[in-house]
């Protein structure tokens, strides 16, 4: 599978972030209010274009084909052909100097509804042909315009299967990398067999095959099995997350959206971002695997309990699945957590997650509260969930329900400083970025990203009576196979320590969407989630494996990932 002719990643990043509530409605194309989806993504490539026209002292056409050159040749193309569209219809429809909120509105994509207030990101122009009357025009379909067709057609495979693009043998682990492959969950290490894969107890020992994917097989001189002298009795275990966006590392780069630092190098890893559904769940808190590959667009290091797991007992190498997705809720996890394998006889058991941090109190109603989880869902939901876990992990496993977060630390941080689509003249605040996706209602959580502190805080109400649920069900809740634990979430934790150390909260977020714990964020996560457990549930990680150092001897990498 491939992205072929993609376009603009910006329709992307809309429809993913802040479309996620149409996503699961299968609603996307027409989301929100006031032009919604179609506005939020029209306000954003034209606000390249003007930011580029300043820098470079061209026309906004020239400096659309000038973004388009950053990306990467399978994407400029199309891009460029919705260039070449659009640039007609900008010289048709506006006036000669216009803004974007201006531009949108004139093209049509942006309009106000009946009885709405009007949308804007910038501020608004005092005199206006175009932004100052009200009117409400049929919005063009974006999906329909040159160029950008194609993209809509990949929607649903990208961002709606759960399960790896290639898995041959239907055990939900692949050998390629994207499309919920390697960088998702172990890579297979036989893609023809089921029972072989990361995490499965090893066949006859590994004489002759590596089995468990782990990278250990073979024997000495003396016929004696690897697997068995090294791994026998270390008592291997595996990572896991049932998640959201935060659990699945959602990161828009802010070299993406700043004008001043965009360039060919930045967008290079374009289309392998894109693949992983804007997430990089391969440097995430729970299964990161490897260091960050992309320093110059994701900036941090890479710390996971899978790493640290690994780095305790290197049997448990590829061990780790992460079943995130973004805009996932308690009431989406039915679904969602088909994609979790685990054979309860023939593999290990697992350090599972369950951290649905957010979703169900967010999403971009105007009438937020009535559209958030009530108490009594949240319950039904998360025993179907803890009750699916049952049948399906093998015994010995743990499983920590995480806290949904007290998002109000957002507003907090951020609302006063520029966000990275105002860094040219500082005309974009954090709030006015919140309350214009408020206004066309796409946001991705209208309770928190808000400047109305008495609705932040009742979302934060709405949030510790779901945790108290949470709380409930780790004590009433008796599994047969694995032992149930509450946590509370761990960001306010990593925040102040942070900040205690003289850091402030605002550089653990992320700069684009001003929403999730950025890379430095989710390797503090990490660091404070072992540690809890290292002090509170010993048990749970497993003793050190004494052979680490011969393995490390003997098989090096251990085939990599």
């Amino acid at each position: 599978m491939s992205l072929g002719k993609a376009v603009p990643f910006v329709f992307v990043f809309v429809i993913c972030l802040y479309g996620s509530e149409a996503s699961r409605s299968r609603n996307f194309l027409n989301f929100g209010a006031n032009g919604g989806t179609n506005c939020a993504t029209c306000t954003v490539i034209f606000t390249f274009g003007e930011q580029l026209a300043t820098i470079h002292n061209e026309t906004v056409t020239k400096s659309l084909e000038r973004f388009c050159n950053y990306l990467p040749p399978a994407v400029a193309i199309p891009c460029k052909v919705f260039v070449d569209y659009i640039a007609y219809e900008i010289i048709r429809v506006l006036p000669a100097k216009y803004n974007p909120d201006e531009a949108c509105q004139g093209l049509g994509f942006c309009f106000t509804d009946t009885g709405n207030e009007q949308c804007h990101l910038f501020p608004k122009p005092k005199v206006s042909p175009v932004f100052n009357v009200r009117r409400k025009r049929a919005a063009p379909n974006i999906c329909e315009l040159p160029g950008i067709k194609e993209i809509c057609k990949l929607i649903d495979k990208i961002f709606d299967g759960h399960m790896p693009a290639v898995d041959i043998d239907g055990d939900r682990f692949s050998v390629m990398k994207t499309f919920r492959g390697t960088s998702w969950r172990g890579k297979d290490c036989d893609d023809g067999r089921k029972d072989i894969h990361p995490g499965s107890r090893p066949h006859f020992s590994d004489v002759n095959k590596d089995t468990n994917c782990n990278g250990i097989y073979g024997s000495d001189s003396s016929g004696n099995a690897y697997e068995d002298q090294l791994c026998l009795n270390s008592q291997q275990r595996g990572a896991v997350v049932l998640g959201d966006s935060i659990s699945a590392h959602f990161h828009l780069p802010r070299e993406w959206f700043n004008t001043t630092e965009m360039s060919v190098v930045m967008f290079e890893p374009l289309l392998n971002i894109l693949e992983n559904e804007l997430d990089w769940p391969e440097l995430s808190s729970t299964t990161g695997f490897i260091p960050n590959p992309y320093p110059l667009i994701n900036h941090g290091p890479t710390d996971s309990i899978y790493m640290r797991l690994k780095a305790r007992n290197r049997c448990n190498h590829r061990d780790y699945q992460n079943i995130a997705v973004n805009g996932a809720r308690s009431g989406s996890m039915d679904d969602i957590m088909l994609s979790l394998f685990r054979d309860p006889t023939a593999d290990y058991p697992v350090i599972l997650f369950y951290a649905l941090v957010g979703n169900d109190v967010c999403n971009g109603h105007p009438d937020t509260i009535d559209h958030m989880t009530k108490p009594e869902e949240m319950k039904n939901n998360s025993l179907t969930t803890l009750k699916y876990l049952d049948q399906t992990l093998p015994k010995g496993s743990h499983v920590f329900l995480t806290a949904l977060a007290d998002g109000r630390v957002l507003y907090d941080s951020l609302h006063s400083r520029v966000h990275p689509i105002g860094s040219l003249r500082n005309d974009v605040t954090y709030a006015n970025f919140y309350d214009y996706f408020n206004c066309l209602q796409v946001s991705p959580c209208t309770g928190w990203m808000n400047s109305n502190e008495t609705m932040r805080d009742l979302t934060t109400d709405r949030a510790n009576e779901l945790n108290s649920i949470l709380q409930q069900l780790s004590t009433e809740y008796q599994p047969k196979n694995y032992k149930l634990y509450y946590v509370d979430n761990p960001i306010n934790q990593v925040l102040n320590e942070y900040e205690k150390n003289g850091g402030q909260k605002w550089e653990l977020l992320e700069p684009v969407d001003g929403f999730h714990s950025n890379q430095i964020g989710q390797a503090l996560t990490a660091k404070v989630v072992w540690e809890n457990i290292e002090t509170n549930y010993p048990d749970v990680l497993g003793p050190e494996n004494p052979n680490n150092s011969k393995i490390e001897q003997i098989f090096g990498a251990q085939g990599g990932y």
